[in-house]
């Protein structure tokens, strides 16, 4: 994967693109490094990052190659902002899932630090319902010692059963690079 390209923020859902690609959808709780995915996968800064959760507020499409659209959608369950933005954000997403445009693939993101929210478990449970392909990427894997890693591994697996780690489950660091190779392979098969 080479070239990355921001298209446009949606906040409305005629606004998306009209030409359908297809598309790699990532997803996640606020602040969960959505942007640092994006950009350490390209070597860029293209994905605005901000230390403040809640800050992406529009569905943002990116195009890479001309091939496929890398959709970023909101973050859920930041709880500075007022129920009915949060409501708005969450029927947003619910209908983008509805189009059933050309989704290929989501990319769930989760805070390798925490335990999984409510709302990550409800996500992983409407994809699972709706046959929608997606892997799970714990994220943020610096900020943990080698032993919180299996322990985190172990406890994540007691949330979703269905993990494996190198095929569905993936530990990522920004930082570091860590599974970075291995996200690309995966994503390069399906997209390119």
């Amino acid at each position: 994967m080479h070239k990355i390209e921001f298209i446009k923020p949606v906040y409305n859902l005629n606004e998306i693109p009209k030409q359908i690609l297809p598309e790699l959808v990532l997803c996640g709780r606020s602040n969960v490094g959505k942007s640092s995915f994006i950009n350490s996968l390209f070597n860029t800064k293209i994905a605005k990052t901000s230390s403040t959760p809640g800050k992406t507020r529009s569905i943002n499409y990116y195009l890479v190659d001309n091939k496929f659209y890398i959709i970023d959608l909101p973050g859920f369950g930041y709880a500075k902002v007022s129920k009915e933005e949060r409501d708005d954000w969450q029927k947003l997403i619910v209908k983008y899932f509805s189009l059933q445009r050309s989704i290929q693939l989501v990319v769930h993101l989760i805070d390798s630090r925490h335990d999984p929210m409510l709302l990550d478990i409800r996500l992983n449970h409407f994809l699972r319902t709706e046959n929608i392909p997606y892997f799970i990427v714990l994220n943020k894997i610096d900020k943990l010692k080698q032993s919180e890693i299996a322990r985190t591994k172990k406890q994540i697996t007691q949330f979703f059963p269905e993990l494996l780690f190198g095929e569905n489950g993936f530990l990522y660091s920004s930082i570091k690079g860590t599974g970075k190779k291995e996200v690309n392979k995966i994503l390069s098969k399906i997209f390119l």
